[in-house]
């Protein structure tokens, strides 16, 4: 089947959480690891969010859960013109997005991969992006 979805920090991270959303789980599931991956700059997310945490625990599960489980995609070339396409025309339509959002969703299209995430408002209105709240 092949890769088919971005997972964006918000569904990534969920199980590494004392309590994953168990949509998102399901869903996940239902696609299989083959189909998922994540991006550089949501991995960088998640990575710093165990940096300032600071636990064991959490650090521990995402050892055995997440780290080199998955396939992660960088920002690349292609990608970075897609994000300057996206945040000036976003802008021209006085609707800017975080630049962090434009990223992820350029990484996403450059791939031509459905964003999964909680948080579906964050990629509202992003042109031609293919996203699905898992929430």
């Amino acid at each position: 089947m092949g890769l088919s979805h971005l997972l964006d920090t918000s569904v990534f991270s969920q199980p590494i959480k004392d309590r994953p959303v168990a949509s998102v789980m399901a869903r996940w599931s239902a696609l299989g690891d083959e189909a998922v991956c994540t991006s550089a700059l949501c991995q960088a997310e998640l990575l710093q969010g165990l940096e300032q945490r600071g636990s064991e625990k959490y650090w521990r599960r995402y050892r055995e859960l997440l780290a080199e489980r998955y396939s992660v995609l960088p920002f690349d070339a292609v990608a970075a013109a897609s994000f300057g396409s996206l945040a000036a025309e976003l802008k021209r339509m006085g609707r800017p997005k975080p630049t962090i959002d434009l990223l992820i969703a350029a990484t996403a299209k450059r791939h031509g991969l459905i964003v999964a995430t909680l948080n579906a408002k964050d990629f509202k209105d992003i042109p031609g992006l293919a996203v699905e709240d898992w929430g």
